[in-house]
């Protein structure tokens, strides 16, 4: 796999993009995130449905980045053609002559970790991926386009293909990074993969992540943070509260729901735009904040949702 060049850093800065579905802005946002210093960028996913020319502007950011396809980036390609839902049967675009997935995945190379890792051993760590395009839940779903695409036909393979990258890891230190989050982190519908549509609650995690996770303690490896979207902060069911966005587990592992959506916000001209900042120190998380910019470069919020003395 890929390696960017070997500088060690113990102080490690990293913004966590949550679902784009299509906020963003290339020139804008890269000049934010340079000014924010950071040293590596992790979007989780849902860049617009099926969204080529996103994705393409994404691929073209020049700081080392990590990325996850969503469940929106195979909308139509995952599609039952018997759905109710409307916006799945109107693909803008003829399968039979396009394949939009593929574009994507092309276009990201080895920037998109989904089933697979990237090493970058100047941070000490690698960025392992979990099951791509999920919409999570332990039902398996979209069993076709996973059997078609990765050969993959239920969660204990994909457990299995995520352990395989695992393995190939350079570093000790790992982060998970998913579209959906892994199940057990709570059941309610405020939690942090909990389902927020009715008949609401039940935990909404992916079971395969879950049992990966466990398994990659087992082989020594240290996992600092997990990180993913899907399940957005605002209720849609609840408006008196938000989705919690972080948990932490025994092993002293940190899950971030970074699916603050929409991730940019206009008000009277003025450009405001969201990013999830994790502070890493020597492999452990220090503090991990929501931070809104006026502009570029101007901090309008920042709410600390964890912070490590």
């Amino acid at each position: 796999m890929f390696q960017f060049p070997l500088i060690s850093k113990s102080l490690i800065k990293i913004a966590v993009v949550g679902d784009v579905h299509e906020l963003w802005q290339p020139i804008e946002d890269r000049l934010a995130l340079q000014a924010l210093g950071v040293d590596l960028v992790l979007f989780v996913g849902d860049f617009g449905n099926e969204a080529v020319e996103v994705v393409r502007a994404i691929a073209s950011l020049d700081i080392p980045k990590a990325i996850i396809l969503g469940n929106h980036d195979a909308w139509y390609s995952t599609g039952n053609p018997h759905s109710k839902n409307p916006s799945k049967k109107q693909c803008p675009y003829d399968r039979t002559k396009e394949d939009r997935v593929q574009q994507q995945l092309e276009i990201l190379g080895e920037t998109h970790v989904g089933y697979g890792w990237l090493d970058f051993p100047e941070l000490r760590l690698s960025v392992v991926g979990a099951r791509p395009f999920s919409s999570g839940g332990s039902k398996w779903k979209k069993q076709h386009f996973y059997r078609d695409r990765y050969g993959i036909n239920c969660f204990t393979e994909s457990t299995q293909r995520i352990t395989e990258a695992v393995k190939q890891t350079s570093q000790d230190t790992l982060i998970f990074l998913g579209h959906s989050g892994p199940w057990g982190l709570g059941a309610d519908e405020h939690s942090p993969c909990g389902k927020d549509w009715k008949p609401v609650g039940g935990d909404y995690g992916d079971p395969d992540l879950m049992e990966a996770i466990s398994k990659s303690y087992g082989m020594g490896k240290q996992i600092p943070l997990v990180t993913f979207g899907h399940m957005h902060h605002r209720l849609r069911h609840n408006s008196q509260r938000t989705r919690e966005a972080i948990a932490t587990n025994d092993m002293g592992t940190v899950f971030l729901n970074a699916a603050c959506s929409p991730r940019l916000i206009i008000e009277s001209d003025q450009t405001y735009r969201s990013f999830s900042i994790v502070t890493l120190e020597s492999g452990q998380v220090q503090q991990i904040s929501l931070l809104w910019l006026k502009g570029i470069d101007q901090i309008s919020n920042e709410i600390v949702l964890l912070a490590n003395n």
